[in-house]
């Protein structure tokens, strides 16, 4: 193997002989051949010219560049070595003209032609390594089919062309554009549209297709995804646009079609403008940091330069987790960690009183319905009095805007988990009637995310991988889905949009059946449905509903200014809230379901519990009047 300081050596000498031909050349040519009367004026002429190539290259590092991968910044160096050249040399040969005969148009000729041997030196290497990829090791060529001509699947070309030891040559594209088709890119055909795929994958003898449209809804990479099926080749994918943060297409990139690309929907069209606006060079508190939808919103808010972001949560693992990732992404980000539990009201007062937050986005919840019903004093207390002491603190410490995370299982809950989402909601009005001007508390209500922990896909992902069977509630089961990253670019979005004691629900587009879901998730593991993989049902657990909704039946929405977020037309709060609060908190310290049944009807009048979950479950107290202490609530 050759050293890489010899490898430099050898390309630095090279590129001197390229410059010591084009500098003879250049008299050849411009004297017509007839070198004898100019012989000793070339001779000096050398003796200058080589010299000054050899720094000139030193100097805009020509020397230094990586043949391989020869580009047009490694040719504008040369060009700028070039221009120097002439302009130096023109300059001596006119002020000297009186003691040495050069003529003039020789350092002219001499730096066009050293343009073109050492750029020429250059591609004709990259050309060789592109088509014959010098590798120690064998290599077994894939012939890949590009899906989508746009810039992503351009971009991908050209890294498969520069890196021929990947194994994966592409052959050509297919393009729903019919303005594309019968055309080449990059000397590769385009072939027509995406349907003709199994057709082509037969003609050209394709090994492998290569789905690259990052920013195409769902439904066309199912489709794609079916073609290739049919044709019995596997198929790869590029990631979406929210994953491509540098924005830089490599090799690396190409990965498995997962489910979160059949769910795709159109990038989120985001006001940047207004985000950065409430979170420029502010301090950022984010409850349950730790969680998916808490991580995510650390991750996002860090990209709008904000003065602090404090992480608070309760579970020190997870906040570990995050705390290493922002250490090895966000090393310049400012933050801080905090353990903590919110339904601890001293130590979350002084969190407010030490970090002083303009703004909180509150995701810190307990999520899990069945869990939820067998410990639905829990719910209260985290859910329900958590935000209660937050929002208490926010507007005691004058935050600007608090963002609280909700759910579509607050409407018209049939659950524990549902009723005491729904209350927050109304905890959070509550503050915002009481809100000073210039604050603002919102409640942001979406559906199911794709990928949060303990969510039905990684649960479907780990059957699978035990080889089943996969277990799904009801063949009927309908859910509404989103990507994580979606959903809080929305959140986000709706936090920037000042609307005080607004509920804002996001556009989900359409419920998605869980059946569905794990046959895609069976198909995409490389197996069939109820012949590779068996699908049982096991019944709706306690608190589930068959659909959810995004709204109840007299709130209704109207539009904001954007296309995906939209508010609830929110009915008054219940009379006397304070004493429905105080009887359901009074209820849950005594572990008395039915009473809390009651006190929840009162609250959520289009509740309807459907649990028969065990009540011994819940620790009883010992007299009427104890139990945990108000810092619960």
């Amino acid at each position: 193997m050759i050293k890489a300081k010899h490898l430099l050596t050898a390309k630095f000498l090279l590129d001197i002989f390229l410059g010591l031909t084009a500098s003879f050349l250049a008299f050849w040519l411009r004297l017509g051949g007839d070198l004898s009367v100019f012989q000793e004026s070339m001779r000096i002429y050398l003796l200058v010219s080589l010299p000054l190539k050899a720094i000139l290259m030193n100097q805009f590092r020509v020397n230094k560049q990586f043949w391989r991968y020869s580009s047009i910044q490694d040719l504008m160096g040369i060009m700028k070595l070039c221009g120097i050249f002439i302009l130096f040399q023109s300059t001596l040969i006119f002020l000297m003209h009186t003691f040495i005969r050069i003529p003039r148009s020789v350092p002219t000729i001499d730096g066009l032609l050293t343009l073109f041997f050492m750029g020429f030196a250059r591609l004709a290497w990259r050309l060789y390594h592109e088509k014959t990829g010098l590798s120690p090791f064998p290599r077994i060529t894939r012939r890949v089919l590009v899906v989508g001509a746009g810039e992503a699947g351009t971009m991908m070309s050209k890294e498969m062309m520069k890196h021929p030891e990947s194994g994966m040559i592409p052959i050509g594209f297919l393009d729903d554009d019919s303005t594309k088709h019968h055309i080449n890119i990059l000397g590769l055909p385009i072939f027509g549209e995406l349907t003709i795929l199994p057709q082509v994958v037969k003609d050209e003898d394709v090994s492998e297709v290569l789905i690259a449209m990052p920013s195409v809804p769902g439904e066309v990479t199912r489709n794609v995804m079916d073609l290739a099926r049919k044709a019995h080749v596997p198929f790869r994918t590029m990631p979406g646009l929210h994953e491509l943060v540098s924005g830089k297409v490599t090799i690396s990139n190409i990965r498995k079609v997962e489910v979160e690309d059949l769910l795709r929907r159109e990038p989120v069209d985001l006001h940047l403008e207004e985000i950065a606006d409430y979170l420029d060079n502010k301090t950022i508190l984010i409850t349950g940091a730790g969680g998916s939808i808490g991580s995510e919103l650390v991750r996002q808010v860090l990209k709008f330069n904000p003065r602090l972001v404090v992480l608070l949560g309760r579970g020190e693992n997870s906040l570990f987790q995050v705390e290493n990732q922002l250490k090895r992404d966000y090393h310049k980000a400012d933050y801080k960690v905090v353990i903590s539990d919110v339904r601890l009201m001293d130590k979350t007062r002084r969190v407010f009183q030490s970090y002083r937050p303009q703004v909180v986005f509150h995701a810190a919840a307990h999520k899990h319905v069945p869990l939820m019903e067998n410990n639905p004093d829990e719910a209260i207390f985290n859910n329900i009095g958590g935000t209660n002491n937050l929002v208490q603190c926010a507007l005691e410490s004058g935050v600007e805007r608090f963002v609280n995370i909700s759910t579509d299982k607050a409407v018209n809950p049939s659950s524990i988990m549902g009723a005491s989402k729904r209350v927050a909601e109304m905890v959070v009005r509550r503050g915002a009637e009481r809100a000073s001007a210039g604050q603002a508390f919102i409640s942001v209500r979406f559906g199911n995310v794709l990928g949060s922990r303990g969510s039905v896909v990684p649960m479907f992902k780990e059957q699978i991988q035990r080889g089943g069977p996969v277990t799904v509630t009801h063949p009927e089961m309908q859910r509404y889905f989103m990507t994580i990253p979606e959903a809080v670019q929305l959140v986000l979005q709706a936090g920037g949009m000042n609307g005080n004691g607004t509920v804002y629900v996001l556009d989900m587009g359409k419920p998605i059946k869980i059946l569905d879901l794990a046959k895609d998730l069976i198909r995409l593991s490389g197996f069939e449905p109820s012949v590779d993989i068996d699908i049982v049902y096991s019944g709706i657990r306690p608190g589930e509903k068959l659909f959810e909704e995004l709204l109840t039946a007299e709130e209704g929405t109207l539009a904001t200014k954007h296309d995906k977020i939209f508010f609830a037309k929110n009915p008054n709060l219940p009379d006397h809230l304070e004493d429905h609060l105080e009887d359901l908190f009074a209820s849950a310290h005594r572990g008395d379901r039915a009473a809390i049944y009651r006190a929840f009807e009162k609250l959520v009048p289009h509740c309807r519990f459907n649990s028969t979950s065990d009540i011994s479950m819940i620790p009883k107290a010992t007299s009427a009047g104890s139990g945990p202490s108000v810092e619960r609530y």
